[in-house]
């Protein structure tokens, strides 16, 4: 990898083929270099290869020790984007509770201890952004929704305070609501009567997320919400 100081670091997870590839392709444009956290190790190799100064780092998130080890390699992070999720849908009685547990994991868990990892180096830095990808499922509980909405409420709320605690110390914290239908191929083909403009696009959503995590700190914004124009809400 290419360990240029000249060049800022940002550090994301969830790299999968719709919001994740997004955000690395936007940071890795404004002249980022970008540690992609996912599990696939083949997608990560393709993206490597396409995109400069994008380099993988294959983890699993929820692997507290292996998540360490990829913050011990790629040094201080300028920004961090958490955009692994864990979901599942089904109603409280289908839900097994292994499930909800392993959710809570990659959702939440995951980041308190991406934050104890990084808000050290940040808070020293007198700067940095960690900026959580987050969806209504966050604000409201719906009845098939008992396995995931309860994780990202929870993840929500720990962001809110992270916020609080390191915002005062130069480091912005800012969760991002997305209320709409991701266009990925599976969405599509679930939504196969939809006009295109049913759905969100990807690069729409890194686009915002880059702007949360370079908003000037007389502006810093905690809670942003995105959707289609005409998204009931």
């Amino acid at each position: 990898m290419n360990n240029s100081s000249e060049q800022p670091l940002a550090l994301i997870t969830g790299v999968g083929q719709g919001v994740g590839t997004s955000l690395v392709r936007r940071f890795a444009e404004a002249g980022y270099r970008v540690a992609m956290i996912a599990r696939d190790v083949d997608r990560l190799a393709k993206l490597e290869a396409e995109v400069p100064g994008a380099f993988a780092m294959p983890c699993d998130v929820t692997d507290t020790q292996a998540l360490q080890q990829v913050i011990d390699k790629i040094g201080a992070p300028k920004v961090v984007v958490h955009n692994a999720v864990g979901g599942s849908f089904a109603s409280f009685q289908e839900t097994d509770p292994a499930v909800l547990q392993k959710n809570f994991e990659i959702n939440t868990m995951t980041l308190l201890h991406l934050a104890q990892m990084v808000a050290p180096g940040m808070i020293e830095a007198g700067e940095g952004s960690i900026i959580v990808t987050g969806n209504t499922s966050a604000l409201r509980g719906k009845p098939n929704f008992a396995g995931f909405a309860p994780t990202k409420a929870a993840q929500r709320i720990l962001a809110e305070s992270l916020a609080r605690d390191l915002g005062p110390k130069g480091v912005h914290v800012a969760y991002l609501v997305i209320d709409a239908v991701i266009d990925v191929p599976w969405a599509r083909k679930m939504h196969s009567e939809a006009a295109d403009d049913f759905f969100i696009q990807p690069k729409s959503i890194a686009a915002e997320v880059f702007h949360l995590a370079h908003q000037p700190k007389d502006a810093w914004s905690f809670l942003a919400e995105v959707r289609p124009y005409h998204e009931k809400w």
